[in-house]
């Protein structure tokens, strides 16, 4: 399936890039972060399975268990904390 992923903050900054769009086999958000962390160092530092990483698909918080669907946009970020 086709999805287009965007990446904010500071992981946009590790990566490099703000967003890309991507086939993946990944079903789930797990996969997919798996997946994209395959793609270079940056990409696996940033979305490591340890790194606290908050994702969303279509602008919906979501789990990492949440389903993919084609055409989705997924976004990750680091959670946010107030002052």
């Amino acid at each position: 399936m086709h999805i287009t992923v965007r990446y904010f903050a500071s992981i946009r900054e590790a990566i490099g890039t703000g967003s890309e769009s991507c086939e993946t086999l990944a079903t789930d958000l797990a996969g997919l972060r798996a997946m994209l962390s395959l793609r270079s160092p940056a990409h696996a530092e940033a979305l490591a399975r340890g790194r606290a990483v908050r994702m969303a698909i279509n602008q919906v918080m979501c789990q990492e268990s949440a389903t993919l669907v084609d055409g989705a946009e997924v976004a990750f970020f680091p959670p946010v904390t107030g002052g």
